[in-house]
């Protein structure tokens, strides 16, 4: 915050600095234009020397410097947290028209007791009032814009940090309900287990501790690659086949070179799980889940695809509901990227997008 701070202040000084120098030559622009003619400045400024005219712009650029100091000082223009109302604004108008009059007569007291150059034209002193307006206007301006400036910075800055917090809120969320959803399942099976085969409980307890470590390792990861993934998935298929041994079938062709890209923790598991959870698995009907890459070259890109043949159980399932609804904003909330779900020819199909980072 400090930081951001001084760098805020840092572009405010130079900006002050910029616009001081500029309108510091810009203000005398007709008396630097009478330097290159010397009829108009005859006739204009009589007996103005480019020393007097450089000391003119050398001490409005000064006066112009001490107008932003004072303003910033008493108004606090470069400090976005401090309301700046419309009474404040016309009082900083007021107090540098003032101060720049006072200025204005201080060099011609320097001028004439301290033999400072200066001009002594009488177009030069009418031009005066003039300017003084016009400086006021453009210190005060300046300092607002550039207010309203670091405000609006400040405000997109504030909502950038919200926008941010509430989707990692969100994504928590859907992890913390994700975590519990397998891990209730995966009891509910070791329960069968236990009475049907203690042997084969054993060995389901052992890749089961596999899977739930690797969810309690990826709880604060975002994204894993896809070899992680499928290190887990390869676990979680044991689970799955133990359980259902001969009637669920698994066809796993993934592309090697695509092992690097990223994805969302648990995402094919969760296809995975969605797939058995839906459909008949039964010696009659046995289920068959495909896990395949595609990997295109026009602006769809690689993906992964978990596709099986459509058996829809006879009673309605017991789930929470809760499986790619949280896929697809989690995925949404990551990448801004949607999962392609597809039904047809008796086959129902999910492609998640795999994320080159």
């Amino acid at each position: 915050m400090k930081l951001q701070m001084i760098i805020t202040n840092k572009k405010y000084i130079q900006l002050t600095v910029l616009v001081s120098l500029v309108v510091g030559f810009l203000i005398h622009f007709p008396e630097l234009v009478s330097l290159t003619d010397t009829l108009e400045q005859q006739a204009l400024f009589p007996g103005m020397s480019s020393a007097e005219v450089f000391f003119e712009v050398g001490y409005t650029f000064i006066s112009l410097l001490v107008l932003f100091a004072v303003n910033t000082f008493l108004f606090r223009f470069n400090n976005p947290a401090v309301r700046m109302l419309w009474w404040k604004v016309l009082l900083s108008f007021v107090l540098t028209w003032i101060l720049s009059r006072f200025l204005g007569e201080l060099f011609v007291y320097l001028h004439h007791n301290f033999r400072i150059p200066a001009i002594d034209a009488m177009v030069h002193h009418y031009l005066h009032p003039v300017r003084d307006f016009i400086i006021s206007l453009i210190v005060t301006g300046t300092c607002y814009i550039s207010y309203l400036i670091r405000e609006r910075q400040e405000v997109l800055l504030q909502n950038g940090k919200l926008v941010t917090e509430n989707i990692q809120n969100q994504y928590q969320a859907l992890k913390n309900q994700l975590n519990p959803h397998m891990l209730f399942n995966s009891l509910n099976t070791l329960q069968s287990l236990v009475r049907e085969s203690p042997e084969k409980a054993q060995n389901y307890i052992r890749e089961l501790s596999r899977v739930l470590r690797y969810t309690l390792q990826e709880n604060d990861t975002h994204t894993v690659t896809l070899r992680e993934e499928m290190n887990f998935v390869d676990a979680y298929i044991f689970l799955m086949k133990m359980r259902y041994e001969d009637n669920l079938q698994f066809i796993i062709e993934v592309d090697a070179t695509l092992m690097d890209y990223s994805l969302p923790p648990l995402s094919i598991q969760t296809l995975v799980e969605n797939a058995i959870k839906h459909n008949e698995i039964s010696n009659r009907h046995p289920l068959t889940i495909e896990i395949h890459t595609v990997n295109t070259a026009n602006e769809k890109g690689a993906a992964l695809c978990i596709d099986n043949n459509l058996q829809p159980r006879r009673s309605a399932s017991s789930g929470t509901g809760i499986g790619l609804a949280n896929l697809s904003k989690r995925y949404e909330l990551l990448f801004g990227k949607e999962i392609q779900i597809t039904e047809a020819n008796g086959k129902f199909s999910v492609c998640i997008p795999l994320m080159k980072l």
